[in-house]
């Protein structure tokens, strides 16, 4: 074990490279006006690292407490690293930065988790996992003691927003907001973390299971929070809107390609009920059913377009893992098929457009009946806004095409 070094600020250019792990465990704790429960959790991590063998070392990343805190956790023997960036994830990231292990254990330090549970996180870790995730919830065999939870994370956002995790990116855990886990140093060093507020540790499995890493989960018990003055960092509605904005972020399919491709449908829907004048129960589809079907189909594209856009640019910048089926369809859908089709179809518009042109003469420019002539208005203007809409698109992927090698 380390002894105090006193409070010390770091940058992630002092992250520690990977011959210089002397250390089999560094156990990381986020603080932030802790001082009711640093010490005890500081404690209780020392102990069972000792009771179990294992060379580690306690880091206490505070994030600009005012109550004591960094003496407390400095008195009790951790390395207390000083983080000016307020933020559940810069604190995290700081302290991971000045980490010397090779496996990472983060947890509270409010004293709602046992690091009694550290040996069983390490021994997975030997085992193989990249990532072990602690589960408080009954679900993943864990256990929530009376009020150590609220109403609403306990049996709405927590079991929701886990299940939306292991649906929308094959999550295979139930409990994704724990803040009790452990990693390997090589795997937070790939996965190339961005978030800096409290969607850390919920961007760390995400990222993780998209790139396949074997990921475990052991079940832990959550105490009720230690703290007597302070309260709880969490907002409900804050954080979870934030997690759920995260989950749509990491998934242009299921922000632009689903909803977009479910508008085209309902678009080419409406076309085909619309051109013919079908009549239902004595409801008639016009002209202004094929306006409506012709919005549906245009922003349908366009959502389309944006899913495309937003993966090719997320997996250029590693935020997902290389996907084969976009690169097929990126080199199908090249600049110059892109500006062919895109002219066809705007020309095809056109000339639709010019065939309403035509009526239009053929009466001296007289008034139109509007429920004829818009057949023919309402495809053309469809058609030559999608065709300039797939020469601008052939264009911006050529352009986010270019930095992938």
């Amino acid at each position: 074990m380390n002894r105090p070094h006193g409070p010390i600020a770091v940058t992630s250019s002092q992250a520690v490279t990977r011959e210089e792990w002397p250390l089999e465990v560094s156990v990381v704790m986020p603080c932030l006006n802790e001082a009711d429960t640093v010490a005890t959790c500081i404690r209780k991590a020392r102990r069972a690292l000792q009771e179990h063998g294992l060379e580690g070392e306690i880091i206490v990343a505070d994030n600009g407490s005012t109550d004591g805190s960094v003496e407390m956790a400095a008195a009790e023997g951790a390395r207390v690293v000083r983080v000016a960036e307020r933020g559940y994830g810069h604190a995290l990231m700081g302290g991971i930065a000045a980490a010397r292990g090779r496996f990472i254990i983060m947890g509270d330090a409010d004293d709602s988790y046992d690091f009694g549970e550290i040996p069983r996180i390490v021994a997975g870790l030997r085992q193989g996992a990249q990532l072990v995730q602690g589960c408080r919830l009954p679900s993943g065999g864990g256990t929530i003691r009376p009020a150590a939870m609220p109403f609403l994370h306990r049996w709405c956002g927590n079991p929701l927003l886990s299940w939306l995790a292991r649906r929308m990116f094959g999550v295979p855990v139930h409990d994704v907001y724990c803040g009790l886990r452990g990693f390997t140093r090589e795997l937070y060093d790939r996965l190339d973390l961005r978030c800096t507020g409290m969607e850390f540790a919920t961007e760390m499995i995400i990222k993780a299971s998209l790139y396949g890493e074997p990921i475990a989960e052991v079940p832990i018990t959550l105490h009720p929070d230690g703290r007597k003055q302070g309260r709880s960092h969490l907002r409900t509605f804050r954080d979870g809107w934030r997690t759920l904005r995260l989950f749509l972020l990491y998934s242009p399919r299921w922000l632009f390609l689903v909803p977009g491709l479910l508008l085209i449908a309902l678009g080419l829907l409406g076309y085909g009920l619309a051109l013919p004048a079908a009549t239902f129960a004595g409801i008639t589809l016009d002209a202004h059913t094929l306006l409506v079907a012709s919005l549906a189909t245009l922003l349908g594209y366009q959502s389309v377009l944006f899913g495309v856009f937003s993966k090719t640019f997320a997996v250029r910048e590693r935020l997902l893992p290389f996907d084969p089926r976009l690169a097929r369809w990126l080199a199908w859908f090249r600049l110059e098929r892109c500006l062919l089709l895109g002219a066809a179809a705007f020309l095809v518009g056109l000339g639709l457009i010019g065939v309403a042109w035509d009526q239009w003469r053929a009466i001296g420019f007289g008034r139109l009946d509007y429920a004829r002539t818009m057949r023919w208005v309402i495809p053309g203007v469809t058609l030559a806004s999608l065709g300039f809409q797939t020469i601008l698109a052939g264009f911006l992927l050529s352009i986010l095409d270019l930095g992938r090698k």
